[in-house]
């Protein structure tokens, strides 16, 4: 039982709490770093929904912007963790 879990995770399930931990240590620094909250963001994804409601389909553009500026810090700290693994 304990393998699957391993597997479906990547990792035990001890580590990747831990990992967890740090790396949103990490992030809430650089959130605070710039004056940004939790509740913030998600009142951000909440409008963004609302105005891919209210305005349809001309709203995705705006969608798209925020998915490739959530993917400009999302995508190099993935191949960082990624490559930080690999030496191990």
């Amino acid at each position: 039982m304990a393998g699957r879990v391993t597997r479906i995770l990547g990792d035990s399930p001890v580590r990747l709490v831990l990992k967890l931990v740090v790396v949103s240590f990490l992030v809430g620094i650089i959130m605070d770093a710039f004056g940004w909250s939790a509740l913030a963001v998600w009142i951000e994804v909440r409008d963004v929904v609302l105005d891919v409601w209210h305005m349809g389909f001309s709203a995705l553009g705006r969608f798209a912007d925020h998915i490739l500026l959530g993917a400009a810090v999302v995508v190099p700290a993935f191949i960082i963790l990624r490559l930080l693994s690999v030496r191990r």
